[in-house]
């Protein structure tokens, strides 16, 4: 028996503390982030997540952007073939003028 709740694929997770995991998938997709909101974060650091595993892996992050201020992302995490060398992450979107507050719920735009 094992002490984590395993989540059923197509079921979001509970909210966690992010990891340096969650923090390199978020590094992963700055540009992109930086690029849709037309905004540059000196401050970008992942706080919380949720995840939902599909055909790959779906993640929502909180991250901190300084001051009072958090955005919310939704990314996909393709599933990792064998002969690639690193996951492949795509931004779905972005959330902005977030409070530390807030709950991550899925969402799309």
């Amino acid at each position: 028996m094992t002490m984590f709740h395993k989540v059923k694929p197509g079921e979001w997770s509970e909210t966690k503390d992010a990891t340096e995991e969650t923090q390199n998938i978020c590094d992963q997709v700055k540009v992109q982030v930086e690029q849709k909101t037309g905004k540059s974060y000196v401050e970008y650091k992942a706080v919380e997540y949720r995840n939902q595993i599909v055909n790959g892996e779906n993640f929502l992050f909180k991250v901190f952007v300084g001051g009072k201020d958090y955005i919310h992302l939704s990314v996909f995490q393709h599933l990792k073939l064998r002969d690639e060398v690193q996951q492949q992450e795509v931004l779905v979107g972005v959330e902005q003028d977030k409070t530390k507050e807030d709950p991550l719920v899925p969402f799309t735009n």
